[in-house]
């Protein structure tokens, strides 16, 4: 039988800590609990401490996708489950992740659905984000940022230097797992509200958000993005220089800034795509 390592970043979650770890234990009695504590200046490490869940501190906060990385290098479970210190998830809902990599997958997320997103803004830019994601691997993309989650830690650990110190850990994880092939499941749950503030500044993270954009498409196939970008300014190229050819019968600067454009965001591509797959080239 697999052993079960379940890791849980926190910065100053210690109100939450209180009432999660205790039913987290109840619900997974034999598991191993890691809280990895990211530079927090409450009494985190006094929580885990009562309750002995084992307790990973850092001297300073260096992110999400740190800790998470920490947790994953410690841990000594067949399977990992990453999941908030925040208590929105639902300790019962280990089984359920877990039970799906017992069925073959080598990840299962699971999904908010759209009760669980933290105001619409959030809700919007994820339901972007899933579409993207779906529309580049061809598989349907339930939740892209959900930070709970069940993998195998040696297929998860395959990535772990891909993955970056912030909030966009899930994005990269499941797009590295769709691109070698590591087949990834979905399941439906409730995510409560979380105890506490975000740690999350709309004005600080939204462009890391809209980036998440951008490294969908350079972990998996960046051709898929800029193809059609390129298709389309050397279209808007054409479309100009018909304008200008029947209006004016001559060809105009900006028909020709455009087809450059097209040339230069499609050679962008080519090289994108080349070092994706040289990125992969251990795990292909």
């Amino acid at each position: 039988m697999n052993s079960l390592s379940i890791i849980l970043p926190a910065k100053n979650e210690a109100p939450a800590l209180a009432d999660l770890l205790p039913r987290l234990r109840t619900a997974q009695p034999t598991a191993e609990i890691i809280v990895v504590d990211d530079g927090s200046t409450d009494n985190t490490r006094a929580i885990c401490a009562q309750h002995g869940i084992q307790c990973l501190t850092s001297p300073y906060s260096m992110g999400n996708g740190a800790a998470i990385k920490r947790g994953a290098r410690v841990a000594s479970g067949d399977i990992l489950v990453f999941m908030d210190g925040d208590g929105q998830h639902d300790p019962a809902d280990v089984a359920r992740l877990v039970e799906k990599l017992e069925q073959g997958f080598d990840m299962a997320v699971g999904a908010r659905d759209w009760g669980s997103q933290a105001g619409v803004g959030r809700g919007l830019a994820n339901t972007l984000y899933n579409w993207l994601a779906s529309h580049m691997t061809g598989h349907e993309v339930a939740d892209l940022t959900s930070g709970f989650r069940a993998v195998r830690a040696e297929r998860f650990r395959e990535f772990l230097y891909l993955l970056p110190n912030g909030f966009s850990y899930p994005t990269t994880s499941t797009m590295a797992f769709f691109r070698s092939a590591y087949p990834v499941a979905y399941l439906s749950i409730k995510a409560s509200q979380r105890v506490g503030k975000s740690h999350i500044k709309p004005l600080r993270d939204g462009l890391r958000f809209l980036l998440i954009i951008f490294k969908i498409a350079t972990l998996y196939s960046p051709l898929k993005l800029f193809v059609p970008t390129s298709a389309m300014f050397f279209l808007f190229g054409l479309a100009n220089y018909a304008w200008t050819f029947i209006h004016e019968g001559r060809l105009t600067n900006m028909s020709t800034l455009m087809w450059s454009a097209a040339v230069i965001i499609f050679l962008i591509g080519l090289v994108s795509e080349q070092i994706t797959a040289l990125t992969y080239r251990h795990h292909g």
